[in-house]
């Protein structure tokens, strides 16, 4: 009798209703969902952590540039204090080469205007660099639940040809197609969810940045435009403001 039982309980049937065999009744249709939101997921988890390290490192450029940049004698030596793959130094060295271009120009333009178009281009490249891969987010964000929904219509359209077939709806015939529909659901807003939650944060962060790129950009415009004359005040690492340095001035001219 013990035999008998414990042989009956080797051969017990396993569930059939887990995530796999859901998965399995809605053949290539489920699987075919799953990995496209797959894909899209793991990509958004790489667009996150990598505009992450692009935001950070132009955020630690931003501290170096006012503890040191404006410390120096001149926009040059500025410069040089920089990091040479700062985003704040591209901004200098376009301004200070626009600043020497613009006496070749053939076709008078005012210095000021030439200057700001110039800084401004250069700007707004470092902020398109930043931006890219966040459009992709924002489509994942709000592609992801449709092709979730897609699958739901799928399972929930197999589940009523069962009940169709079988001529009643018993949980066995229709367990199967409605939990790959739920599944499909939960998959597709957990792929929404942090796309959407990453998109909004990068955003606010490359607000911040844009905004302290535009100040920076404003001074070294004033500075130049003012032959040094405009300067803001530097601060150290500690954030405690310091006199900036006066310009040097210009060298005397040769006498005749």
């Amino acid at each position: 009798m013990l035999i008998e039982i414990l042989a009956a309980g080797s051969t017990a049937p396993q569930n059939a209703f887990g995530f796999w065999e859901a998965m399995e009744q809605g053949g290539v249709i489920a699987w075919s969902v799953l990995a496209i939101l797959t894909i899209m997921s793991v990509s958004s988890f790489y667009i996150l952590f990598s505009k992450l390290f692009e935001q950070n490192k132009v955020m630690k450029q931003g501290q170096a540039m006012r503890s040191t940049f404006w410390r120096a004698g001149t926009l040059k030596e500025g410069a040089a204090k920089l990091d040479k793959n700062s985003a704040y130094r591209q901004i200098v060295d376009d301004a200070i080469k626009a600043d020497a271009d613009h006496a070749k120009l053939t076709d008078p333009v005012e210095a000021h205007d030439w200057l700001h178009g110039s800084i401004e281009r250069s700007q707004d490249l470092i902020k398109s660099k930043l931006a890219t891969g966040l459009p992709w987010l924002a489509t994942v964000g709000a592609t992801s639940p449709f092709i979730g929904l897609f699958g739901t219509v799928i399972g929930i359209y197999r589940a009523l040809i069962k009940i169709g077939i079988a001529g009643q709806a018993s949980i066995d015939a229709v367990a199967g197609p409605v939990g790959e529909a739920l599944i499909m659901t939960a998959l597709g807003l957990g792929v929404a969810v942090p796309a959407v939650l990453a998109y909004n944060w990068l955003q606010g962060r490359n607000k911040r940045i844009a905004e302290q790129l535009s100040a920076f950009s404003n001074d070294v415009l004033g500075y130049m435009a003012s032959d040094g004359g405009v300067k803001p005040i530097a601060t150290t690492a500690g954030g405690v403001k310091t006199a900036p340095a006066a310009a040097k001035p210009a060298a005397p001219a040769a006498k005749k």
